[in-house]
């Protein structure tokens, strides 16, 4: 969405035909912008020859010179004016246009910020903050931007106290408000908007979807919206649906980097990697001092392989933004890189500062212990690593009782009578594939070697069985309304139904046809009964590693969502006895159902282990799956560099160089530990 000059429209009312007058010869340059911006910067510069300095008509000189791609020509018409007229917000305005289309993201910030400290009831000042600052990846103060905007747009008393809520960050009360007048006037556009909005900062997006949709239905030229729905669909995992909104919002404003960015990020969670690539290259040539665009084109980069230009945009948006934690993060998230000693220096500078943001803090301590365990400090290595978890940890609500419930329920419902009675239930499509297990387990090996048969594709940790299983903590089931007890009340009918919708949610992700295809969603080792009941054909391999080496794993690693309790060594311990209870369950009761890879013996003895589970999957043994790192995928996982090199032993004992810190670790995993790698005895 492009943003524009409010009184541009203003301007376009004046008197149709020229009778020599200034106004109307403003007038007529202004309408001249839309269809021939070419005339219209040669009437400004006309009005401007005979009244130097005159405020309109560099705003219109400015608008025509940015219509036709040349933004700082634009800069430098108005930041003239402006130190004559520094109180002016029309020129203050344009002057953040300009750097805004300039890609110049910091100083348009300051530039919008100025505009509505100006004028705080600016509302497209306040909306092109908000775009900016979302582009600049600093998403809470663009949530309050955008609601600054809405309380800006509206004058309805009811939805002017609403907007203050959100404001205020009050979202209960805003909510509250919301619901309320709409059961008055149900079709209010602007309403249904901020409540999608207050819904998406409360995480509800499956209620702000509906809400957005309903929005867009009402006013399909509600761009705003149509780009927040966007942004929500992508969120909720539902990237194919996401798109062709992206493409409408393009075809109305094509330059528009957060719109661009968005579709390139979108591609990137369809697969469409090379078209993701393109995207940001097209994106970065038109802006280039944009450092979280830098970092987000590194990552796609990093999936295709492209590793040294992957290590070279991540460098790029460290030039552009030296405390830029998440870059730093992400070159020692490569898991082969090296840091130099300047750069280690440089961010133990940016952890030394007092104003930079917590994310940003977390990301550095974190990269900080990658480059001193690389350099044989374990010590000091382990005590980033710490600081970078108490950082995480704070910002989360995971709770060990929530692991021990989801176990204990399933445990209870998962049964032999359970599955007997629902033998002849479900979708018999046997094309997926689960790999399972905790992160860090070594089930990025599993699937490169997997995908290295003709007959099995590889895709990536898909969110869709898990979008089906929240479905049914939902459900209002008396006492048992939590997954997985909902299943229970299920006909075999809506068992296969929910079988072949994974299979239609997920078919976008299969590129090469193959009859076979990898959901390695490590999560979904609670979700094993789940997948049973719903896709009975499946198979369902188990990555299982060394309690202590996975654990301390999860521990030095920095996830970019969920996995809240890998930042704490008493949950790591604890989320894995309860994994290894629940598959130990499993076991039990649906004996040979699951496949089970020890990773220390996959890499001891490759062949053997590779043999077995080919055999599990029903497939004849290929030679090519033993030359795995030959093979060119796309990997989007933190191994995605060490599975394109032969196995290496080298890195199962990593975790005994920080041994005399994990005394928490071994006494919190307790008989688990001991019994490795068969399952002790659980109740």
């Amino acid at each position: 969405m492009a943003c524009t000059f409010p009184y541009d429209q203003a301007m376009n009312t004046v008197a149709s035909e020229p009778t020599g007058s200034l106004a109307v010869a403003l007038a007529h340059a202004s309408r001249l912008l839309e269809r021939d911006p070419t005339l219209a910067e040669a009437q400004a510069r006309e009005i401007l020859k005979v009244v130097p300095g005159q405020t309109e008509a560099l705003l219109v000189l400015a608008s025509a010179v940015r219509a036709k791609g040349q933004p700082q020509a634009a800069v430098e018409v108005l930041r003239p004016a402006i130190l004559a007229h520094p109180k002016s917000v029309s020129l203050n305005y344009g002057l953040a246009l300009a750097l805004a289309d300039a890609g110049d993201s910091r100083r348009a910030i300051a530039a919008f910020r100025r505009v509505v400290g100006l004028d705080s009831k600016h509302p497209h000042a306040w909306r092109c903050l908000g775009d900016q600052l979302l582009l600049a990846g600093e998403a809470s103060g663009a949530d309050s931007a955008y609601a600054r905007h809405l309380q800006a747009s509206v004058s309805n008393p009811a939805l002017l106290q609403a907007a203050a809520a959100l404001c205020e960050q009050k979202l209960a009360v805003a909510e509250h408000l919301l619901r309320g007048y709409l059961k008055e006037h149900p079709t209010d556009v602007a309403a249904i908007r901020m409540l999608a909005e207050t819904g998406a900062r409360l995480g509800r997006l499956e209620d702000a979807e509906k809400l957005f949709a309903r929005c867009v239905q009402l006013a399909p030229g509600f761009v705003e919206a149509r780009h927040q729905y966007a942004i929500v669909l992508q969120r909720h995992s539902k990237a194919a649906e996401a798109l062709p909104h992206v493409e409408l919002l393009l075809k109305r404003d094509s330059r528009s980097a957060n719109y661009r960015a968005l579709k390139a990020a979108i591609l990137g969670r369809l697969g469409e990697y090379e078209k993701a690539v393109a995207c940001y290259q097209s994106l970065l040539k038109d802006f280039p001092s944009q450092p979280k665009a830098w970092m987000s084109y590194g990552h796609t980069l990093k999936t295709l392989g492209k590793v040294d230009e992957a290590i070279a945009a991540y460098r790029k948006s460290i030039e552009l933004m030296p405390n830029l934690g998440e870059a730093y993060w992400s070159l020692a998230n490569l898991k082969t890189y090296r840091f130099t000693d300047d750069q280690v220096e440089a961010m133990k500078a940016q952890i030394s500062r007092q104003d930079i943001d917590e994310d940003s803090r977390a990301h550095l301590h974190f990269a900080l212990g990658k480059a001193l365990e690389d350099g044989g400090e374990f010590n000091a290595s382990f005590a980033e690593y710490q600081r970078g978890n108490l950082l995480r940890q704070g910002g989360l609500q995971y709770k060990c009782e929530d692991v021990d419930s989801l176990v204990q329920r399933s445990k209870a419902l998962f049964t032999p009578e359970f599955f007997h009675a629902r033998a002849k239930s479900g979708c018999p499509a046997a094309d997926p594939i689960f790999i399972v297990g905790l992160t860090r387990a070594g089930s990025t090996l599993i699937e490169q070697m997997l995908s290295s048969h003709p007959a099995i594709e590889g895709t990536m940790e898909l969110p869709d069985l898990i979008a089906l299983a929240k479905r049914f903590g939902r459900r209002k089931l008396g006492d048992d309304a939590t997954f997985p007890n909902g299943l229970a009340a299920l006909s075999p009918e809506e068992l296969q139904a929910l079988g072949e919708e994974y299979l239609s949610r997920t078919r976008v992700q299969r590129k090469l046809g193959r009859p076979f295809f990898i959901d390695k969603m490590p999560n979904n080792w609670s979700n094993a009964g789940f997948i049973h009941v719903i896709l009975p054909n499946a198979k369902i391999i188990d990555a299982r590693r060394h309690p202590m080496a996975c654990c301390f794993s999860n521990f030095k690693q920095l996830f970019a969502r969920g996995q809240g309790f890998s930042y704490s060594l008493g949950d790591c311990a604890h989320y894995y006895r309860k994994y290894v209870e629940l598959m130990a369950h499993f076991d039990a009761v649906l004996p040979g159902r699951v496949h089970r890879v020890i990773h220390e013996q996959l890499v001891e003895n490759p062949e053997r282990e590779l043999r077995g589970l080919l055999a599990y999957c029903g497939l004849a043994f290929e030679p090519r799956c033993l030359r795995f790192h030959e093979t060119e995928r796309p990997v989007r996982t933190a191994s995605s560099e060490q599975v394109r090199r032969p196995l290496y032993s080298g890195g199962l004992e990593q975790w005994r160089h920080f041994e005399p810190w994990l005394d928490e670790l071994k006494e919190a995993l307790g008989p688990v530990l001991d019994a490795y790698p068969a399952a002790p005895a659980f109740s």
